[in-house]
């Protein structure tokens, strides 16, 4: 083609568009410039051939510059070249501009060879710049590992990339190539579609997170961050897509192990169960950090207690405690529960024992177990490789986390075999806190157990029993108990308290309030007395607390005292939910009590309520646990409780057995608190066993109060007792008329045991004395001590009672 033939030629197709004139920048990377200017000039300077990018560079048409000299065109035209031959090679000139604007261009002239006309090119200065900008900055991006950048025609093939897969053989990407070439189909696919839908729309994708494996070398997958845009000619036609891909492996790798280790601090740790402890550590590694997990636990952790240090192989005494997932194909030895089999004495045991994370292969196992028969027993399916890590916390070795990577799954990495040495770390110190936790629930279960009343009592008054859920869930055992005390004269007090604070301070707190209302209720006192002389004791041992401790020293109880001959029962709460009373037609419904203020306010007084109750009738006392369930309202608790009673409550079912029946029923599985349930089915004592005389204040009545008593003995068989029994009435019957005030009632009850009381107005308290030889009196109260089984006196609203007790040998 001619030189001169070169006036505003246009391009043929789109390729041919994008560029006029064509190079190569240095070292090889081809370029193209939309605007550079290219025109022909004679040996003379005149110009011969122009070009549309001339036109468009300077405005003149070809037919308003041909043969005109060019430097009627240069601004600042250097002094003296008047032909082309005289014209520097490379240069800088300022033109004009067809408007009269100067315009400032860089040129070089070259000789046309075969011809005696030279060829122009001329690019503005600005758009040179920034050319050589964007192919410095190319080049600096093709020169960083991890950012590939790739250039496809709209065929999607390979143009030019910097590509440099890390392969074995370690070639580069060849111009040419399809991306299903160089990844594996799926991955191929997924991209191609990325860049086909932006070669079509034009709309860019930014940033677009795409996972990618090499088609030779697949085991390694790449975390890529993908951004692609349209290219295009001068005229907007596409003529492909350039791809930018950023490595972003490291970075995610190292994202995902700080989102994992956040995991593990948020989610290990909330159960003081040390069993489900393993369990929420072994869901957060699957599948964040590995396919399958179980950890290991030292047997002894399970019961609370510290594990023993042991070295080298043989029984490592551990037992799986969780595994993740569980829905997987566990083989036939890793199930849970089971204990793990002895090991050699192989150096990566060693390892471990010392407290390194240490990562095992197949033989490693195979060497470690021994026997080849049991590694297919322990050994899950395509397990390629396993890491176990020592839960070490607290100068103990509490068990072992083991994680394994099976398939296709990447090996373990340096960096991993760190992050699970910290997870292992803070694993361990939540499993210690649940071990350490189940120690002392343990210890504080057993000693609330251990000062709780046996659980059914058979009294003459009541059957009884007992029954006492402690807390689960971690909330601690509380200071709830109950207790059933036989009372004198065959009477029965029954108590149901509840001490605030939970562990073993609480049940401290509970023993020591349990012996005193023991020992108070061995006084007699009234219910509402009883619980008066108890608030002050709290307030001693409140006293008594640490500093900061005053005010959780504090509890809540009910007493209540049943007496069978009066079928009477006497109560009074500090702050204690009322009694359930269900009659024995069935019906239910709770005592109307007026509840006083808890035991740990003093100088407030109670109140003492009496109710009867037939026999048969069933008693309940309870703490709050039983009824207090989440936000529900209490009063809907106690209904709950009553009708549920009701419904249970049957004469011929034994009263333990719908005791823990009613527990089921209205308990959570793990409670927060303690749940104590007393019930007592009460009985009555007939007339035909009572006998009671009105004593006149008259000392010749002793003689008739012993006759009568004489009678009513033999006429209940009791002929072996006459003689105690008459030498008793006499003493204590002489007694009230001398120091007493009347009037004076003697009372006779056989059940069991015969009971023999003197009630008088007086306020007196008798007291028991060793009187001397030369004394003439002061011998009865020793005589009545020395001949019955036991004595006392209790005091009443309207004077005392002295009583004793006789056993009856043989049957009645």
């Amino acid at each position: 083609m001619n030189i001169r033939n070169i006036k505003n030629a246009e391009p043929a197709d789109s390729s041919e568009g994008a560029m006029t004139v064509s190079g190569a920048a240095p070292g090889g990377r081809p370029y193209a410039f939309d605007s550079l200017a290219a025109a022909v000039l004679d040996d003379r300077g005149a110009v011969v051939g122009w070009t549309g990018t001339a036109e468009d560079l300077t405005g003149f048409r070809a037919e308003e510059v041909h043969g005109r000299p060019v430097r009627e065109l240069v601004a600042d035209l250097p002094h003296g070249p008047r032909g082309a031959t005289q014209w520097p090679a490379t240069g800088r000139v300022r033109l004009r501009h067809r408007c009269g604007n100067p315009i400032d261009v860089t040129f070089r002239i070259t000789r046309v060879n075969g011809s005696a006309d030279y060829l122009v090119l001329a690019a503005p200065i600005p758009h040179l710049a920034d050319h050589q900008h964007s192919d410095a900055l190319l080049r600096a991006l093709s020169a960083q590992s991890g950012i590939t950048i790739a250039l496809h025609d709209t065929d999607l093939t390979t143009m030019q990339t910097n590509a440099m897969p890390d392969t074995p053989d370690g070639r580069p990407v060849q111009p040419g190539t399809r991306l299903c070439d160089v990844l594996c189909a799926e991955d191929a696919e997924s991209i191609e579609a990325v860049l086909r839908q932006v070669l079509e729309t034009g709309v860019p994708v930014i940033n677009r997170h795409q996972r990618v494996r090499w088609r030779d070398h697949p085991a390694p997958r790449h975390e890529l961050s993908l951004s692609t845009f349209r290219l295009e000619d001068a005229r907007g036609r596409p003529t492909g897509v350039a791809a930018l891909y950023i490595d972003d492996t490291d970075q995610l790798r190292v994202r995902r192990q700080l989102d994992l280790a956040r995991e593990v601090a948020e989610r290990v740790g909330g159960s003081l169960d040390v069993v489900r402890t393993a369990q929420d550590l072994t869901d957060v590694l699957v599948p964040a950090f590995g396919d399958l997990a179980a950890v290991d636990l030292a047997q002894a952790v399970f019961n609370g207690d510290e594990p023993v240090e042991r070295l080298g192989g043989g029984d490592p005494h551990l037992r799986n405690a969780a595994l993740a997932p569980a829905t997987a194909a566990w083989p036939a030895g890793i199930q849970r529960g089971n204990l793990v089999p002895p090991l050699s004495d192989h150096p990566l045991l060693r390892r471990f024992q010392h407290g390194e994370t240490v990562v095992y292969g197949p033989d490693d196992i195979i060497a470690l177990i021994g026997d080849p028969q049991q590694v297919e027993q322990l050994l899950p399916r395509e397990a390629h490789a396993v890491m176990v890590s020592p839960l070490y916390a607290r100068g103990l070795t509490l068990g072992a986390i083991v994680v394994w990577r099976t398939g296709s799954s990447a090996p373990f990495t340096g960096d991993e075999v760190d992050l699970m040495r910290q997870i292992a770390s803070r694993g361990a110190l939540a499993i210690d806190n649940a071990r350490r936790y189940t120690r002392e629930h343990r210890a504080a279960v057993v000693l609330q157990q251990s000062l709780l009343p046996p659980a059914t009592t058979d009294t003459p008054a009541a059957e009884t029993a007992g029954v006492y859920l402690p807390a689960g869930g971690g909330a601690g055992t509380r200071g709830d108990w109950y207790d059933a005390i036989a009372l004198p004269s065959l009477r029965l007090a029954l108590v149901a308290g509840d001490v605030a604070g939970h562990g073993i301070p609480a049940s401290i707190t509970m023993g020591r309030l349990r012996a005193a209302i023991q020992t108070l209720a061995d006084l007699e006192l009234e219910p509402d007395e009883l619980l008066t002389r108890t608030a002050d004791l709290v307030q001693r041992l409140a006293a008594e607390a640490p500093p900061g401790d005053h005010g959780i020293v504090g509890a809540t109880c009910l007493y209540a005292v049943y007496d069978p001959v009066t079928r009477r029962c006497a109560m009074a709460s500090a702050g204690h939910p009322p009694p359930v009373c269900v009659r024995p037609d069935g019906t239910a419904e709770a005592v109307g009590i007026i509840p006083g203020p808890p035991l740990a306010v003093c100088g407030m007084p109670y109140e003492t309520t009496t109710i009867e109750l037939e026999p048969g009738s069933v008693l309940a006392l309870y703490t709050d646990g039983l009824v207090d369930r989440g936000a529900d309202d209490t009063e809907d608790g106690l209904r709950r409780l009553t009708d549920a009673l009701a419904a249970s409550c049957r004469p011929d079912r034994p009263l333990e057995e719908t005791g823990q029946a009613l527990l089921t029923e209205l308990v959570d599985e793990a409670p927060c608190d303690d749940a104590t349930l007393l019930l007592a089915r009460t009985r009555a004592i007939s007339g035909e066993d009572t006998a009671h005389r009105r004593i006149p204040a008259d000392p010749a009545a002793v003689s008739e109060a012993r006759e009568w008593a004489t009678r009513q003995l033999t006429a209940w068989g009791l002929d072996d007792l006459l003689f105690p029994t008459q030498l008793i009435v006499s003493e204590l019957v002489t007694n009230a008329i001398r120091y007493g005030r009347p009037p004076t009632e003697l009372r006779l009850i056989h059940h069991g045991t015969l009971v023999c009381e003197v009630t008088d107005s007086s306020g007196t308290q008798p007291r028991l004395r060793r009187a001397r030889t030369t004394d003439e009196g002061g011998r009865g109260l020793f005589l009545v001590a020395q001949l019955t089984e036991r004595w006392g006196c209790r005091h009443g609203q309207n004077g005392k009672t002295i009583w004793c007790e006789l056993p009856v040998q043989g049957p009645r």
